[in-house]
């Protein structure tokens, strides 16, 4: 399985995801600079994945900070990182922890401060891979035998340090040895699930088709579908789940032909200060990506254009939410707090 994202003596390495399926190409982000630009530009995507790179983001600003400036520089690489995307809670989440680790180790020379924040950040990516190794064990059971599964995006281990979320638990049935299949929506403008979704599944051998997002309701009817998984961005304490654009749609045919729709996640991606999906901010993307498709224009020229990035699917939608530490079902106000707690 590739690697996503890779702490390494020359800086961070990543996979250049808007190059893929055509080209496997590897960027590296010598700076704290060159991260938030990979993440603002998408060079690096996915709720989780943006977590981790933010936490190997301060921590390679860290190592260059000078002695005399170090707070002011510490400050701005945390804001100029929290400035990239607003939507998924995981960014904020991977650099508030970094936040905390310098305030821990305060008053300690600068020399073990910076070697803190790198071991912090190498221990965010490790502990990443096992929670979407975990997600899937909780997960895979709920995918039923001999179905096809639908999922929307890309949640897998493109979207996370390792393994995925809704694709663990996808990776996690399929390994388990049940006859599965996957339906992988096409996801306009940006096509993660064609572009990635597609790639990534492939690379593992489990059988993938892909459909266009408007045939989500022919194939939901058709009875085929035995279950929908998806990731997150965010997530309310009320269950509402911020997540990309068209999950909504999906998820409101899914409930019309009683199939089952789960959303998989982090506990890093709950946000319990927030009371419902409306409080989510949603990122607006440049209207280039739905004008055109790898540079080739598909619309009239000036044509104006609305592009949220993320829609938010209320939390009557979704049968269940999978996490790291259990299944939670509704009333989600009390079992997404009590997972979160334990």
């Amino acid at each position: 399985m590739v690697k996503t994202l890779e702490w390494t003596p020359a800086g961070v390495v990543m996979i250049d995801q808007t190059k893929l399926p055509r080209t496997v190409e590897f960027v590296t982000c010598h700076t704290y600079q060159d991260v938030a630009t990979a993440i603002k530009d998408m060079i690096i995507r996915g709720a989780p994945a943006i977590g981790v790179a933010a936490a190997m983001g301060v921590a390679l600003g860290a190592l260059a900070a000078s002695d005399e400036s170090f707070e002011d520089e510490f400050a701005t690489i945390c804001a100029t990182l929290g400035a990239t995307r607003p939507t998924a809670v995981n960014l904020f989440w991977g650099i508030e922890r970094m936040k905390r680790v310098r305030a821990g180790v305060a008053g300690q020379p600068l020399s073990d401060v910076r070697a803190r924040l790198v071991a912090e950040a190498l221990a965010v990516y490790e502990e990443d891979i096992a929670i979407n190794q975990s997600i899937g064990a909780h997960g895979g059971p709920l995918v039923p035998d001999g179905k096809t599964v639908l999922t929307h995006c890309n949640a897998g281990a493109l979207a996370t340090a390792g393994y995925g979320t809704a694709l663990g638990v996808i990776r996690s049935a399929y390994a388990s040895g049940k006859k599965i299949d996957v339906y992988a929506d096409e996801t306009r403008p940006f096509l993660q699930g064609a572009r990635l979704t597609a790639w990534e599944l492939q690379q593992d051998n489990i059988p993938t088709k892909i459909i266009t997002d408007n045939m989500a309701g022919h194939f939901l009817k058709d009875g085929r579908i035995g279950c929908v998984v998806v990731g997150a961005d965010r997530i309310a304490g009320n269950g509402d789940v911020a997540n990309k654009i068209g999950t909504y749609s999906v998820a409101v045919l899914a409930k019309e032909n009683g199939v089952p729709f789960y959303v998989a996640a982090p506990i890093s991606t709950l946000d319990l200060t927030l009371t419902s999906g409306t409080q989510i901010p949603i990122e607006q993307r440049p209207s280039l990506e739905v004008t055109h498709v790898f540079g080739v224009p598909v619309a009239p020229e000036g044509m104006e254009v609305e592009n949220p990035a993320f829609d938010v699917t209320p939390a009557r939608y979704v049968t269940a939410i999978i996490t790291e530490r259990g299944v939670a079902y509704p009333p989600f106000t009390e079992s997404l707090k009590k997972l979160a707690a334990s």
